[in-house]
């Protein structure tokens, strides 16, 4: 008995399908899977650790939490989307109702970093549904979207957006492609100074350490110093344990910049 009135017909434990499809006929006709179950099922793997089957059902549905589903009614029930045969919500809303249920910011960033960064929905997406939304408690959500909004994808980005914001350096654009007078592609820096010509790229260990991220930050480093950009590499964890230094470092590169013309370089 997985469920009141639902039994699993073989012994064992039941698979994440098999508890997806006992929450459903919990739930009734018209219910939707949501949150981290939904977004699993479009591919994303950055998500918060949980065993919960979130579920979607009309506002006047009597059904209750029971076990591993948690029960939502809704007045705003999304259109779903068939994924394997099970009726899913939209991206950008199971997103924010996975979010809704995390309580650790940085797990909540790193999916919504993936859903944008991997093209699953737009920043401007994830925003509007919890303005729709407008439920009690989305501020602190709100301020956890706002760099995924300022062009920040991932966890490291987002704490270098806030570390950026929170100081008195110039305006700074976040992931895009920089080329050369020729058109030519030079890199796509995690924060790039368009006045100054000035890149800063936030690399992991794990990301540049191995032997085809070493080869290649190499080769971007060689494309930075033959256009003649300055560029700062920080380490994520420095963003956190050492902000002062790391800001520091940031606006002695940039009085360097400012010495030097303006590389003849341009956003794609």
């Amino acid at each position: 008995m997985l469920l009141p009135g639902v039994v699993l017909l073989q012994n064992g434990e039941p698979t994440g399908d098999q508890k997806v499809d006992a929450a459903l006929l919990h739930s009734g006709p018209d219910s939707i899977l949501t949150g981290v179950r939904a977004l699993e099922r479009y591919g994303l793997s950055n998500l918060p650790d949980t065993e919960e089957v979130h579920v979607l059902v009309p506002a006047n549905r009597s059904v209750s939490n029971r076990g591993f589903v948690h029960i939502e009614r809704s007045r705003r029930l999304p259109k779903p989307r068939p994924r394997s045969g099970v009726p899913t919500a939209p991206v950008p809303r199971a997103v924010i109702d996975a979010a809704r249920r995390a309580p650790h910011k940085d797990a909540i960033t790193a999916m919504m970093a993936e859903s944008v960064q991997r093209g699953f929905c737009l920043p401007r997406s994830l925003a509007d549904e919890l303005e729709e939304g407008r439920r009690a408690g989305t501020e602190s959500l709100r301020n956890t979207l706002l760099p995924i909004l300022g062009g920040a994808r991932s966890v490291a980005e987002a704490d270098a957006w806030r570390l950026w914001q929170r100081s008195d350096l110039p305006e700074c654009r976040w992931n895009v492609r920089i080329f050369d007078a020729n058109g030519v592609y030079i890199a796509q820096p995690d924060g790039w100074c368009d006045e100054l010509g000035f890149a800063w790229e936030i690399d992991s260990l794990r990301h540049h350490a191995g032997t085809d991220g070493f080869r290649h930050t190499l080769a971007r480093n060689a494309r930075y110093a033959a256009a003649g950009i300055v560029v700062v590499q920080t380490l994520p964890s420095r963003l956190r344990s050492e902000p002062g230094k790391v800001v520091a470092e940031l606006r002695a590169a940039l009085a360097s910049a400012r010495l030097r013309p303006r590389p003849d370089v341009r956003l794609g």
